[in-house]
């Protein structure tokens, strides 16, 4: 056995026990699994919101789409930091709100501020479709990740397994705290791989960063900088903009926001995570490295860029210690979505139609639902099911949809109803969608537009539709009964 393998199957028994134990001391109630208990200071709230940044996505997405394509990749970047601003504004009041009223979840915000369960229901409908794909993208991960790390010798499908069975079993356990308590050693491991590779490869392989950039644009002329059609500058802006409104709209993150112990948690991190967001330039270089040393990657193989140069130019422990911290990246945001998606389904799908549930039948029943909604995730993973793809690729255009129902919600005279909500969300999620499995484009639907505005991100026009008809149908329905809860 190899000592990468080694490293590997200890990083998956070291996750599994910090989530066991991370129940020590607590009982498990509906708010204790879900929420902390509202509990949480400033560094753990802090790693959760975190985990949004190092997932397997960007583990190998970011350094793979920085070898595949170059400049647009620098959007990963810029949107995060852009949403950490918003969040200095809009999470207090949200937070305020949900311990008032003891709300657990994304459509229980929803559901209260408009007074509609009906809107609930809706909310968790479109979030389970958003997250189950998300799920599967961290198990995708997971396995590439495994595969590559013990060169071949675990298959992605054993890999897929036994993550999935590590997650369910400490979700179950000791919900958000087992995320949270995997999240601090997740965290320090990337941290240091990351500023290792992004600092070490290309000082090795090219003589420096500055020196590996002027080689890359003497062998690549333009791949450093946006083109002129197509992912230009204006698709860099207008896919920042979206992304960035939808990034505290991802369920699993918006609940992470309900553990903070008191609101001033999140000015504190909204000044502190827009440079740990800079962390993200050395997974860049990681893949600017791979460019020229290991290159005719096309296609999703750009996403193996990462770990075929580290396997070409590192020695076995290395790779081992790299492929441990990949498969944190996985687990601990599989296992705030497993969490999340399986209390959408007990709360607000279930809740909604037996309002005589009690608090222990609720988290009971979502504790059973974890293994269901892990299933149906390494079902998906396992087959490559190609919708699974395409959904991914709607998923942040589904949960953008609820960004301007909820900001409409915080200004109680914004004269938003119910009704307008319901229909500018469901309006903008079908939108969305055909968008996207239409592989519709700006420029195609709208040709009469200058050149730059056709590169716009599709997204915005489903956005924008979104915003039309929830305020057309909230001037038709608008009355006092129906205006947002204060």
């Amino acid at each position: 056995m190899s000592i990468a393998l080694v490293l590997l199957a200890l990083s998956a028994v070291f996750a599994l026990v910090l989530g066991v134990v991370a129940r020590t001391g607590h009982e498990m109630g509906l708010e204790q699994w879900t929420v902390g208990n509202r509990g949480f200071g400033a560094i753990l709230v802090f790693l959760l919101l975190a985990g949004e940044i190092y997932t397997t996505f960007t583990f190998l997405g970011a350094s793979g789409f920085a070898y595949g394509q170059g400049a647009p990749a620098y959007y990963i970047l810029a949107y995060g930091t852009i949403a950490y601003v918003i969040g200095y504004f809009m999470l207090p009041p949200v937070w305020r709100y949900a311990k008032q009223h003891h709300l657990v979840s994304q459509p229980d915000f929803f559901a209260h501020k408009y007074d509609s369960p009906s809107l609930g229901v809706v909310v968790s409908l479109v979030d389970i479709v958003a997250l189950i794909p998300y799920l599967v993208l961290q198990l995708t991960g997971l396995g590439i990740i495994v595969t590559a790390a013990s060169y071949g010798a675990i298959p992605d499908w054993i890999s897929v397994l036994i993550g999935a069975v590590v997650v369910t079993v400490y979700v179950i356990i000791s919900g958000v705290r087992g995320s949270a308590w995997t999240a601090v050693a997740k965290d320090l491991m990337i941290l240091a791989v990351v500023l290792f590779l992004g600092l070490w490869l290309p000082a090795h392989l090219y003589g420096g960063i500055g020196p590996m950039f002027t080689q890359i644009a003497k062998a690549k002329p333009g791949f450093l900088v946006f083109a002129a059609h197509g992912t230009s500058v204006w698709w860099f802006v207008s896919t920042v903009l979206l992304t960035a409104l939808g990034f505290f709209m991802w369920p699993h993150s918006f609940a992470s926001c309900y553990t903070a112990r008191e609101e001033k948690v999140f000015r504190k991190n909204a000044m502190v995570l827009p440079l740990y967001q800079l962390i993200l330039l050395f997974v860049y270089f990681v893949g600017f490295a791979a460019v020229l040393k290991v290159p005719g990657l096309k296609g999703a193989a750009t996403n193996l860029a990462l770990f075929k140069i580290v396997t070409a130019t590192l020695p076995p422990w290395v790779v081992g210690v790299v492929g441990a911290a990949g498969v944190l990246t996985a687990l601990v945001p599989g296992s705030m979505i497993t969490m999340t998606a399986a209390t959408l389904l007990s709360r607000n799908i279930y809740g909604a139609f037996n309002r005589d549930a009690s608090d222990d039948q609720v988290v009971f029943l979502a504790k059973c639902l974890v293994p269901v909604v892990m299933a149906v995730a390494v079902y998906f993973t396992l087959t490559g099911n190609s919708t699974i793809v395409t959904l991914l690729l709607v998923g942040y255009s589904f949960v953008t949809q609820m960004f301007p129902a909820l900001i409409a919600s915080l200004f109680p005279r914004s004269g938003v109803t119910r009704q307008g909500a319901m229909a500018g969300i469901v309006v903008g999620v079908a939108v969305a969608a055909w968008l996207t499995f239409s592989h519709a484009s700006v420029g195609k639907l709208l040709p009469f537009l200058p050149g730059p505005l056709k590169d716009f991100n599709v997204g915005i026009i489903a956005l924008i539709a979104n915003i039309v008809v929830l305020f057309a149908v909230s001037a038709v329905t608008r009355s006092a009964a129906t205006a947002p809860a204060e």
